[in-house]
């Protein structure tokens, strides 16, 4: 089983990131977390503040957008285990205004591994996790049952997705010219406490509580796979202590429900004895440009790799997670 010593974190602040963050502190108990993070729109900080709690732990306020300010963390810190969660993530953001993303999300992962091969010499002494997205492999039939695997081909579909995916050949690349130990990780739609409320079930719970309706793009018939955002960590550090290298994995929930039934499913948890009526909760929009269909993830490979993993059910979760937004309503503001 790996230990690490150094762990330096890419977008420690975010949802996933930190989250991230509290897990390993439990798992890694004598590692120095390293937090290198912007705190862009996205950050709260009431996360910032929980995260400045924990011991043996260093903020950097710092954009992985400057190669000079990656490459000092490198120098000073001496990672021995680099984990990016740093990216624009929004899509809608992105088909508005994708210069961020190509800077932030191609660019900044470019800044990394250049910093990681200019600094840290013997490469076997350190491994660099890059955390991605399913959405890199474009979208599947929404009548199918095919899902995404390691060996699916990439096509992606927005702004965000394209970036994304040029960030993860830009990883394989360096790994191969260079000689970087790297691992990569392509998720499903994550949720859970802390996330911003941009996207589709913060939003949704916090406008429902508002009795508000939720807008929904198109017909809402869009399918996501849906993972919760602790057992998608635990994933993460699970393949870090393991002694999976140079590989790439997906990681999934097995959760799949169209944009309309995670509404019905937020209301019957705020509500439990009302009546579901979609025209009460829901106010249908036009689509979403190159709006995907459907995703689904097959983590098969992960699975057999890691064993009998734990899960909670689904419901459990998205309960877990309506409840914290209705106790910590004043988390944005």
């Amino acid at each position: 089983m790996r230990d690490f010593k150094s762990i330096l974190i890419f977008g420690g602040l975010g949802f996933i990131g930190s989250e991230y963050i509290l897990k390993a502190r439990k798992r890694f108990p004598d590692a120095k977390i390293i937090n290198f993070d912007s705190q862009n729109y996205a950050t709260s900080l009431h996360t910032k503040e929980l995260l400045d709690a924990i011991e043996n732990y260093i903020y950097i306020k710092s954009d992985i957008r400057y190669k000079d300010q990656v490459i000092s963390a490198l120098k000073e810190f001496s990672p021995d285990l680099i984990v990016n969660f740093a990216a624009e993530s929004h899509v809608d953001n992105s088909i508005e205004s994708a210069e961020v993303f190509i800077d932030t999300n191609i660019k900044g992962t470019f800044n990394i591994l250049e910093a990681t091969r200019l600094i840290l010499d013997d490469g076997e002494n350190c491994i660099l996790h890059h955390v991605s997205t399913d959405e890199v492999f474009g979208d599947l039939d929404l009548e199918g049952t095919a899902k995404f695997s390691e060996t699916t081909p990439y096509d992606p579909s927005s702004p965000y997705s394209a970036s994304k995916a040029a960030s993860d050949h830009l990883v394989r690349a360096w790994a191969r010219t260079y000689k970087i130990n790297y691992l990569i990780t392509n998720c499903s739609n994550n949720f859970g406490p802390r996330q911003y409320t941009e996207k589709l079930i913060p939003k949704a719970i916090n406008l429902i509580l508002d009795n508000k309706k939720v807008p929904i793009y198109g017909n809402g018939k869009n399918i996501r796979d849906w993972i919760y955002v602790g057992e998608h960590v635990d994933r993460l550090i699970d393949l870090q202590m393991s002694s999976a290298k140079n590989d790439t994995y997906l990681i999934g929930g097995n959760n799949e429900l169209s944009n309309v039934e995670i509404i019905k499913e937020i209301v019957s948890i705020i509500h439990p004895s009302g009546q579901w009526n979609p025209g009460e909760y829901i106010a249908f929009v036009d689509d979403r440009k190159g709006h995907d269909m459907r995703y689904a993830i097959d983590d098969t490979k992960m699975r057999n790799f890691l064993g009998k993993v734990d899960k909670e059910s689904f419901s459990d979760q998205l309960q877990s997670t309506v409840t914290w937004y209705q106790k910590n309503l004043d988390w944005w503001e």
